[in-house]
């Protein structure tokens, strides 16, 4: 679950190739061509000779500076990342639980491979997906936009913070969601986010919050409404938003200045396959190959586990106006979830409804970890989940609910017998 080192080097190598095919895309070919000048066929030929030997002289700095920046970006990446694999195995050592996951979680890949392979097209490809998109001076302070080919009027928003167990999350693992939800007419914003031991909770979540400032004060310019942006967070990824979600409500409600967005700026957040209570998750997790040494080094030592346990602080007392200001929350999680137990969205959601928020709670029976958020979007067709937040993201919008009711059902992307294997094989 949290100890997959080598995907941990082809994420950040995917960033970086990423960068590269921006910076290749930044000026387009025509816009290129149409920057020179253009010869006049009644010139004398003289002149034309002069006028080829200036452009042939002209230096070309697009190519040239930009692959060179390209390839110093790239050579620092591999060695940051080479670095920290090393240090990610020291923090691991020998143990057979992680080495059987990454094992597992190989095959399990590898099964899913057929959808992957359609998914990243898209991601890769697609003139509806802008990559990379810079949203601070950190090393990953990236997003992904999916943008729906309609254009027309400006769109619902979804910020996206995926999972991977703090270690190897990475804004393509949204890539699905967000494909699927653009043919919905909402815009999908996948946040990146530092990973462990490029960073620990602190960063993770500071990373999530400007993503969120970033989105909430520059969507409009992508066509996105700021007055429907919607939070979801999914594993690893539901407990870093959860805990951006309630910093800032916390600043707001102590009337802190230096603030960049505002809570009340989410109309409703979504959080699938969370935890939320750190201190009842430790033995859980080690249990599971996530090891305590490790999992207190993410999390910066078991005196901060409280400081970043959403469900402890929002049953602080001294919170109680900061809840106020929490925006509707809605929890999902199947009850075959062993990675995370689905009792973690129960018990805070509750904490939630004590403390006076508005909360709910929607269980699925015998759905995995992974079922929910990748074997059922692979599967096409009708899903409880997605079919849901479209429903409540376009609440209110009778043309977009019409569209929806008419709109085809989603492609299969990968066979049942493999979905049925890897669900058996999944390490999560």
């Amino acid at each position: 679950m949290a100890s997959e080192t080598d995907c941990l080097l082809r994420h950040a190598s995917s960033s970086a190739a990423e960068d590269v095919a921006q910076d290749m895309d930044a000026k387009p070919l025509l816009s290129r061509f149409l920057s020179y000048p253009i010869a006049n066929t009644n010139m004398n030929p003289q002149r034309r000779r002069r006028l080829s030997a200036q452009l042939a002289s002209a230096p070309r700095p697009l190519r040239q500076q930009s692959f060179g920046r390209d390839i110093g970006h790239a050579a620092k990446e591999t060695y940051l990342i080479t670095s920290l694999s090393f240090t990610l195995l020291q923090y691991l050592g020998v143990g057979y639980r992680w080495m059987t996951r990454l094992l597992a979680l190989g095959c399990y890949a590898m099964l899913l491979m057929p959808g992957f392979l359609q998914v990243a097209l898209c991601y890769f490809f697609s003139s509806q997906v802008r990559r990379s998109i810079v949203y601070g001076d950190q090393p990953r302070n990236r997003l992904d936009l999916y943008l729906p080919a309609n254009s027309d009027g400006k769109k619902p928003v979804v910020v996206f913070v995926t999972g991977g167990a703090w270690i190897i999350g990475y804004k393509a693992w949204g890539s699905l969601l967000g494909l699927q939800l653009a043919e919905r007419d909402i815009i999908v914003a996948c946040v990146d986010y530092r990973n462990f031991p490029q960073g620990t909770i602190s960063d993770m979540v500071k990373d999530a919050s400007e993503g969120i400032s970033y989105i909430c004060n520059n969507i409009a310019d992508y066509g996105g409404d700021p007055n429907r942006i919607y939070l979801m967070g999914q594993s690893a990824g539901a407990h870093i938003s959860s805990c951006a979600l309630l910093e800032q409500a916390i600043k707001e409600s102590k009337k802190e200045e230096s603030i960049s967005w505002s809570v009340s700026q989410i109309k409703a957040y979504f959080g699938l396959s969370g935890g939320y209570n750190l201190i009842n998750l430790v033995d859980h997790f080690d249990n599971r190959g996530l090891y305590r040494s490790i999992f207190l080094s993410i999390m910066e030592g078991e005196e901060s586990l409280h400081q970043f346990s959403p469900e402890l602080k929002v049953k602080d007392p001294s919170n109680m106006n900061a809840v106020s200001l929490l925006p509707p929350i809605t929890l999902f999680h199947g009850t075959a979830d062993y990675s995370i137990p689905s009792d973690a969205s129960k018990i805070f959601v509750d904490a939630l409804q004590k403390a006076g928020a508005q909360a709910e709670l929607i269980l699925y029976d015998g759905k995995t970890h992974t079922d929910l958020f990748l074997q059922d979007p692979l599967r096409g067709g009708k899903d409880e989940l997605f079919d849901l937040l479209v429903a409540v993201i376009h609440a209110g919008d009778k043309e977009a609910l019409e569209k929806d009711a008419m709109a085809s059902p989603r492609k299969r992307l990968v066979p049942e017998i493999l979905l049925k294997l890897a669900r058996n094989i999944s390490p999560f």
